[in-house]
């Protein structure tokens, strides 16, 4: 280990230190996080500037941070089957008439969560049109054929988990056949697996609940035990997050290539436009049912902002059950639900966006007319199809578009090239995704007519802690 990364390690325990005080003091996850976005991105720049591009210092720094950033990510993929089981089985149990039959919840959440992946899909469509991109052109940039083959390397073994279902094997392949197996995520459709298998669990409880009232009470307390249990080790999990976006960061920064980057720009902009275009959408669809935008927008805005720098939907549900409940003031049952549907389901960011733009600029590379009817329509129906059990942590777009284009019989090569900037559009594509989950749990809370009761405040706080 030479001079300079014993000095870089230092530097980067110096930036530790100082998030972790400033963490004790800040009574806000948000700030945090926060610091620790700015702080690991400056020390990138720093790194990227003194040593340049490919440096061996560089890459042995940033194999030591990824003993924070990596296992942090770990972290997050370890809790998310658990989270998403748990959450899926105790929003079930708590539903009561008051709050509505689960079939309109669910009905009228996954309504909204598709129907705006749609139009994430479309907005996608008509932008990657509007400023003309294309695979064509993004290859010409990429003169270096070994980073190239670096990449296609890196994706071929995703590729692998994907490619070899059709459409219809996807379909069967939601349906659980070993929800251990799936717990563990052996398969890539193992989320989704894990949701309906979670619903089944859910509606035989209530079952027995009903059929036996002795084991109610016993039932519930174990369930909202559980589910504590499990929240607590989110939180705990949470409070980790800004040391390791620091990490993360630093690293993005400092192995990215600055030429990759100004070449890849135009895709960049695009995305972020897109993206913009679709909160615009979540702010008109939930001032249809009655919500101010501004104050829809300053309500969750803590949410985004945890969701931006994690890029987890998943580890951002238990913010995002509590925002709805005690700012929203969506009914537990419907936020719990919406919440954890959003991080597995209809992705507008991740499912939506990001597939549907790729497959526009891949089209002309074989000859299709991206624009046309006959292209459009099939698109926006295999990306819904495709928003289905994305996995909610950073890399699921790439699995997104490795189910769309082979569906709609495009290569996936463009994916590969993209990859050196995944993380820069993937920040806001999360926050997007979860505000989709939002938008889905307060649309459907107005159009029921239901909202949280005073005791229905309480409980949903306790399950938050």
């Amino acid at each position: 280990m030479s001079i300079f990364v014993v000095i870089n390690l230092i530097v980067f325990a110096v930036i530790l230190s100082a998030i972790f005080h400033f963490q004790k003091r800040s009574k806000g996850l948000s700030k945090s996080v926060l610091l620790g976005l700015i702080l690991g991105s400056l020390f990138g720049v720093l790194m990227h500037f003194f040593y340049g591009e490919g440096s061996a210092d560089v890459s042995t720094t940033i194999s030591w941070l990824q003993i924070v950033g990596g296992g942090y990510i770990n972290l997050l993929k370890m809790v998310i089957m658990p989270l998403v089981f748990v959450s899926m089985i105790a929003a079930i149990v708590k539903l009561d008439n008051k709050t509505g039959s689960l079939g309109k919840i669910a009905g009228l959440n996954l309504t909204v969560l598709l129907g705006t992946t749609a139009i994430a899909a479309l907005i996608g469509i008509l932008i990657t049109n509007a400023f003309g991109l294309s695979a064509d052109s993004i290859l010409a940039g990429f003169s270096d054929g070994s980073r190239e083959a670096a990449r296609l390397a890196t994706l071929a073994g995703k590729q692998a988990k994907v490619d070899d279902l059709s459409l219809p094997q996807l379909l069967v392949s939601f349906i659980p056949v070993n929800p251990f197996a799936d717990l563990a995520g052996s398969r890539s459709t193992s989320v989704i697996s894990v949701v309906i298998f979670s619903i089944l669990l859910g509606i035989s409880t209530r079952s027995v609940m009903h059929e036996f009232e002795d084991l109610k009470q016993p039932i519930t307390l174990f369930v909202n035990s559980l589910q504590r249990v499990i929240m607590r080790l989110v939180r705990i999990i949470m409070a980790l997050t800004p040391y390791g976006i620091a990490a993360l960061m630093a690293k993005v920064i400092a192995t990215s290539s600055l030429l990759d980057i100004l070449n890849l720009l135009g895709f960049v902009v695009a995305s972020y436009l897109a993206i913009a275009l679709m909160f615009i959408v979540h702010g008109l669809l939930v001032s249809l049912v009655g919500v101010s935008i501004k104050e829809y927008f300053s309500k969750i805005w803590p949410v985004l902002t945890f969701a931006f720098s994690s890029r987890s939907s998943a580890a951002t549900i238990p913010l995002n059950v509590e925002t709805q409940i005690d700012k929203l003031n969506v009914p537990p049952a419907i936020a719990n639900l919406s919440a954890t549907f959003g991080a597995t389901i209809g992705q507008n960011g991740c499912a939506g966006i990001y597939p549907a733009m790729l497959a526009v600029m891949v089209a002309p590379s074989v000859g299709i007319d991206p624009m046309t009817l006959g292209f459009i329509l099939p698109l926006i129906g295999m990306v819904v199809i495709g928003s289905f059990g994305i996995a909610g942590v950073g890399g699921g777009a790439t699995f997104a578009a490795l189910l769309v284009l082979p569906a709609m019989g495009l290569p996936v090569e463009i994916v590969a090239l993209l990859i050196s900037i995944e993380p820069l559009i993937d920040m806001a594509r999360t926050a997007l995704n979860v505000s989709g989950a939002m938008t889905a749990g307060t649309i459907t809370s107005r159009l029921l007519g239901k909202k949280k009761t005073e005791l229905e405040s309480v409980e949903g706080a306790e399950t938050t802690l």
